[in-house]
């Protein structure tokens, strides 16, 4: 059987994305699935997370401290069956990288899946205090478990 395979996607790939990682992987059967993160920039490409989100991740029984950040890729649009991103702009920089409408239908923002249409943002947090990773993790949360939900309920788990 082959694996799901989804992407989550922030700028740096050190705040927000990995968080959304190491959440949706908590939620998940890691033998059907696989779940990777990526940024729309490789300036801190080979970095672990930053300190705040590794902090919040352990605050919830989640470790993220073995993640690197990596620049997403073109490649990424053939390795991955679902691409969730943060915010807007990150939308933007992934889906201009997209050869086919197939690649961009693949792209969603995250928040779509607990607030269907409304295209809201994931903050991204980096500018701000531990209050901010808190505010995101419960974001993340509350949309990787329906992310979860869903992938479950089509037959892959």
């Amino acid at each position: 059987m082959n694996q799901t395979k989804v992407l989550m996607v922030c700028l740096g790939n050190i705040c927000r994305s990995p968080l959304a990682e190491g959440i949706l992987k908590s939620k998940l059967n890691t033998d059907n699935f696989e779940v990777d993160s990526a940024g729309t920039s490789a300036t801190h490409a080979g970095e672990l997370p930053d300190s705040r989100s590794i902090k919040v991740a352990q605050q919830n029984q989640i470790d993220i401290s073995n993640q690197r950040s990596r620049p997403f890729n073109k490649n990424d649009f053939d390795e991955f069956d679902l691409i969730y991103v943060m915010d807007q702009q990150n939308y933007s920089n992934v889906v201009s990288l997209a050869k086919t409408e197939e690649h961009r239908k693949k792209v969603s923002l995250i928040l779509n899946t607990i607030h269907p249409k409304t295209d809201a943002e994931v903050p991204d947090p980096y500018y701000g205090g531990q209050n901010g990773f808190k505010n995101v993790f419960s974001m993340l949360n509350e949309a990787c478990k329906e992310i979860a939900n869903q992938l479950q309920n089509n037959g892959d788990a």
